[in-house]
């Protein structure tokens, strides 16, 4: 019997044993949550608007506050609800959220909406509730991040146990993140990725960041647990290819950024196809050339 319904890629009970253990321990590991919150603030700054009613969906928030609070933007800004319900911040788009449709000017979700089970079902939520020509600043991390740490625990496995389980999410690929937008109602959507390498001693210190983000494995299914010489293989073969001259890992991480306006009469409409009044050639400036030259 087929059931309806995305399939579960993670196991949300997981993720929320996660969250509150990673809130004890966020305040020194919130690095890409800031930069994440810094990315979101300074989208606001180029737009010269109001937003009165604001929310932030953020699955541990304080990075949108504070970055908010250094910036100008913050003026125009209301004061920002957050969302303490734990199903919203453990799998997004899996209950309805607690916010009224249309009754937002601005929603904020800051890494968070890689764990959604149904991100495109998460996404033409926010879309919901969000007002007309109210607008949607999230980041969640794509397909590049921790790549060295995938790499390195599956070789370890199978090298020790001749098979290996999945131990790094899956991420969306930034590239797709316009289109997940569209697909989800929204208008005018944007996406950019934000690429930056961490160095670490090691590759445990890599892990205690990661726990201490409530960024660790929530996949669904069973877990078997890394051994301790599984463990200390994928750490020696993280130095062994991963490794600066001067000893410390490199850890990738991309922060894809997206942006997209609930729909309304007055945005900008795009041209119907063959209504174009100037040829790309004119529009680029350069000489067009046909077969015959």
């Amino acid at each position: 019997m087929s059931s309806s319904g995305p399939p579960v890629i993670f196991d949300s009970r997981r993720r929320t044993a996660r969250l509150a253990r990673a809130e004890s321990q966020f305040a020194g590991a919130d690095f890409l949550h800031a930069r994440a919150a810094e990315n979101a603030v300074h989208s606001l700054e180029a737009l010269l608007r109001e937003w009165p009613d604001a929310a932030d969906l953020s699955p541990l928030p304080g990075p949108f506050a504070r970055a908010l609070a250094d910036s100008p933007a913050r003026e125009r800004v209301g004061p920002v609800r957050t969302s303490g319900a734990a199903d919203t911040r453990s799998d997004p788009g899996a209950t309805a959220l607690n916010l009224p449709d249309q009754s937002q000017d601005l929603i904020v979700n800051l890494l968070g909406l890689h764990w959604a089970n149904d991100l495109p079902g998460a996404l033409s939520q926010i879309r919901r509730a969000l007002k007309p020509d109210g607008l949607f600043v999230g980041t969640l991390f794509g397909a590049g991040t921790l790549k060295e740490l995938r790499e390195v625990l599956t070789a370890a496995e199978l090298e020790v146990r001749g098979g290996a389980q999945a131990r790094v999410s899956p991420f969306a690929d930034g590239f797709d993140g316009a289109a997940l937008l569209q697909r989800a109602g929204f208008a005018l959507p944007v996406s950019d990725v934000d690429r930056l390498t961490v160095r670490y001693a090691n590759m445990f210190a890599l892990i205690r960041d990661l726990r201490a983000m409530g960024e660790t494995n929530v996949l669904a299914g069973p877990l078997r647990p890394l051994t301790r010489e599984i463990a200390a293989r994928a750490a020696a073969l993280y130095t062994e290819r991963h490794s600066d001259p001067d000893g410390r890992i490199r850890a990738t991480f991309e922060i894809v950024n997206l942006a997209g306006w609930a729909p309304h009469e007055s945005q900008q409409k795009p041209l119907a196809r063959g209504s174009a009044k100037m040829r790309l050639a004119d529009a680029l400036g350069v000489t067009e050339h046909t077969g015959d030259d």
